[in-house]
């Protein structure tokens, strides 16, 4: 991973020390990719991240099937035990040098940020074996990449009758620099003929491009340094749970 200059990490260690408060940053309901795309903005902004953001990955959580695990999510009503199953869900990495990667899900009923170690623990439940068809995938792609060429005219939240599934932001859509109105489609698709497998050079080159990569959540724990512990397998039947659109 990219090294953050001295100056930079002691500036963006202060800043999470200061953060935790999901009410600091603009947050639409059922809009997560540009609740994270406003996220990364932000943190740049206030000094919490490096101003070049080069300590900063938005990462697309999915699969084939648009069905992923997620434990620990506010639309969990029922606990902190249940399951969310989202088609898809976006959160933000913050990997500065050596220190512990942190993740930022404004989604998320455990601290903000918190460490990925304590993330995967708790929200991916490693413990937990899931069928092939549910495995979880990630797509890594770096923040100042994404803040240029993302797009979404929100045409995916439209119902046919012309409305909307949830209420979208009170701001202007987003717009990619080159012009582009729409392409989150081709961030939150991904597939197991996706994943790719490569030095650690080589994938952080192509965390650089437009679309990112796609690893493994073996690969994506690598990528980002989490030592997981180890726990009996459980069996999660996926069917007996409810999709949740969007995250």
């Amino acid at each position: 991973m990219m090294m953050m200059a001295a100056e930079d990490q002691s500036r963006a260690a202060e800043g999470q020390r200061n953060c935790g408060n999901v009410g600091e940053f603009l947050y639409t309901a059922c809009y997560c990719e540009e609740n994270i795309y406003m996220l990364c903005k932000a943190l740049g902004e206030q000094g919490v991240a490096a101003a070049d953001l080069s300590d900063l990955f938005v990462v697309f959580i999915s699969n084939d099937l648009q069905r992923v695990p997620i434990w620990r999510q506010k639309n969990c009503s029922s606990g902190s035990e249940s399951v969310c199953i989202w088609d898809y869900h976006v959160i933000c990495i913050q990997k500065a040098g050596a220190q512990e990667a942190l993740v930022w899900d404004l989604d998320t009923t455990l601290s903000l940020p918190v460490p990925l170690s304590s993330y995967v623990k708790e929200a991916f439940k490693p413990e937990i074996e899931l069928d092939e068809l549910y495995l979880r995938l990630f797509r890594v792609v770096r923040a100042s990449t994404f803040l240029r060429t993302f797009a979404s005219d929100r045409r995916h939240m439209r119902t046919p009758e012309g409305g909307w599934l949830a209420p979208p932001p009170n701001y202007e859509c987003i717009v990619a620099e080159d012009g582009e109105a729409y392409n989150l489609e081709e961030y939150n698709r991904m597939a197991q003929g996706n994943v790719q497998h490569a030095s650690d050079e080589d994938l952080d080159k192509s965390m650089s491009d437009k679309y990112g990569v796609v690893l493994s959540e073996d690969g994506f724990v690598k990528a980002f340094a989490v030592n997981r512990s180890r726990a009996p397998l459980q069996i999660l039947d996926i069917n007996n749970h409810q999709l949740v659109i969007n995250g």
